[in-house]
This record gives C-alpha cells, structure tokens and sequence, in this order.
C-alpha cells in the first residue's frame, strides 16, 4: 500500500505517544535503519509526536542548561528586560511573561523564554551558517549574568541540532524517498532554540490564560521537558486531551506543519498546548528544526496520488517561518 493510500485509513484517536529508540539510526545495516524509519512513519501518520531514547545528549548538558536557566529566570525582570525580543534584531532574546498569545480567544502565554540561533561554540569572525540564518540572521545576545550561561547554552544547542540532524535521514526513509534526500534542504537549517519558564498556574480552571495556547508548530520541534513536572497535552483526533508526561532519558518529537506540507497531510501536525497547574515552575527547552530558509516547501511524489493531489502549493521556508513567528509575538 502506498503512502497516499494508506492515509486513507489513519484516524488519529491515539490514547499515548510511542517511544522510539534511536540507538541503530547509524547502523551500517540498511535494513535496520528502514525499520526504525518505519516506526517514526508509522507515529507520524497516527500521532504526529513520538518520544526518542538514546538520542546522544549527554545529561551533563541537560544538567547544566536547566541549572543556568534557573538562574537567568530568577534575575530581576528589570534586567531580563535588556534584552527584550521587541526591542533587539531578528527575535534573539528575552520573552517576557504574557508577551504572545498563541491562541485566538486566550488572555496570554504564562511563560517567558530566551531564544537563540546558530553561533559556534567557538565564535567566528565570519561564520556562514548564521549569515545564511534567514529571518533569523544576525548575532545572538547574551545575558552579563549568570557565569557560563553562553557556553551551557550553546552546548546543549549543539548536542540537539545533532539529534534534528540524525532524525530527517530516517524521515526521508519513512517517505520512501533517497536516504539522503533533504540534505541539499539542510545545509544551513533553521535551528532555533527557545528555553522557557512556565510559573505555576493559579487562576481558575477555565481561566483564558495557560502556560501556552493550543496550536502547532511551524517545522519540527526536539523538545526537551523538566522530569516530574507534566505540562504537555496533545489534542487527538476525537478532541481528546492526552498528556505527554515527562520521561526520563528522552525528548519529545513534534513534526509540525513544514513536514504536513511536504507529505500532504500524510504526517500529523498535531495542535497541543501547555497547562501547568503542578504547583512548581516548569522548564522545557524546544529546539525548532527545519529547512534551510531558501528551499521550496511542496508536496513530495510518494505523498501525491490520483486520489489525493496535492493540497499545498510551494512556499518558501523562511517566508513562512517568518510570518508564523510575526503572529506568535506581534
């Protein structure tokens, strides 16, 4: 059954999220590769969210990006405020608390966040991957404060750019496409990572302002979330909310639209949202990983049948991007 058929059959009313081990994606056997591939296909087409284990990322980096990002919450919002996203280019920087509202009808996002792009660990005078960045061009910024937040940042960023980089050989074997088909796509992808505080919520029930509205995400997102605190909710097909607790070990993949657009809504972008009602703070760190900013987004021909044509015509990655984060925050 090809692809476009078997979509036919998918009808989404998922009860939880699978759990896919990452530790043969390099095998040198193939044949092992397609079936993990088929695994991740097979949570794409039902779920549109799976967890991965033995991704790569040492847990020094978790501990130590958690660690300075308690830190940098816990300043005073006079100085996280010099670095507001508004007033500094290309949406590097701080967001604060209730600044976007991601939800038509909701009062506010409870949660504030810092968001960075691309940038060596060892910074260069001329580095080309950030000039490629698109609308997210440019320079990062930096807090004075705490010590070691640059360096803990960046670290984790990198171990996680690493696991995107994993991921979308496997997402062309799912497709049935060339192993190697999104490379050309992914020279300098867009690779933006935001961490985030959620405060507890303390307002009643059906108070119109959560930790983050329900929606999708613009390209596929490596999310890692704080043990012990569930937040995470996903919205199945029969308008179901499904929590996606926390489990040690993994992060969360969500697909998001970018990968509904080449297969067609073949692969889930499944809406979801953020309710943190523990009584803690909660912190997660979302990487959002996607093609390079110049590349056509089309349905691809596994995706497109007689039956099902295509639903999408191209757009450009980085336009698209870019409008999606102007109506997030603007």
């Amino acid at each position: 059954m090809s692809l476009a058929e078997s979509a036919s059959v998918i009808d989404g009313a998922f009860q939880d999220i699978p759990i896919i081990n990452l530790s043969r994606a390099t095998s040198p056997d193939e044949s092992e590769r397609k079936a993990l591939a088929y695994q991740i296909r097979d949570a794409c087409m039902n779920v549109g969210f799976f967890y991965v284990k033995n991704h790569g990322i040492p847990p020094e980096y978790i501990d130590n990006i958690l660690k300075v990002n308690k830190e940098y919450f816990n300043l005073p919002t006079e100085e996280k405020l010099k670095l507001n996203h508004k007033t500094v280019a290309n949406f590097k920087g701080y967001t604060p608390l209730l600044d976007a509202n991601i939800e038509p009808g909701n009062r506010g996002d409870l949660h504030e966040g810092f968001q960075i792009g691309w940038e060596e660990l060892k910074a260069k005078a001329d580095d080309e991957k950030r000039a490629n960045d698109g609308a997210m061009a440019g320079a990062n910024v930096w807090p004075e404060r705490p010590e070691g937040y640059r360096e803990g940042m960046l670290k984790y960023y990198h171990a996680a750019v690493a696991v995107g980089k994993i991921l979308f050989p496997l997402f062309a074997l799912s497709l049935d496409l060339p192993e190697r088909y999104f490379d050309d796509k992914t020279k300098n992808s867009a690779a933006i990572m935001n961490t985030l505080h959620y405060p507890p919520q303390t307002g009643p029930a059906d108070d119109r302002i959560v930790g983050i509205g329900a929606h999708t995400e613009c390209c596929f997102t490596i999310l890692w979330q704080q043990p012990g605190v569930q937040a995470l909710q996903v919205l199945n097909s029969k308008k179901q909310w499904i929590e996606a607790p926390p489990i040690d070990g993994t992060l969360v993949i969500n697909l998001g639209d970018q990968f509904t657009r080449w297969t067609n809504d073949i692969f889930k972008s499944t809406v979801h949202r953020a309710v943190n009602r523990n009584g803690v703070d909660r912190y997660s760190i979302p990487l959002f990983f996607g093609t390079d900013y110049d590349v056509n987004i089309e349905p691809i021909a596994s995706c497109v049948s007689a039956e099902r044509p295509a639903r999408y015509g191209p757009v450009l990655a980085g336009e698209y991007v870019n409008q999606r984060l102007k109506e997030m925050y603007y």
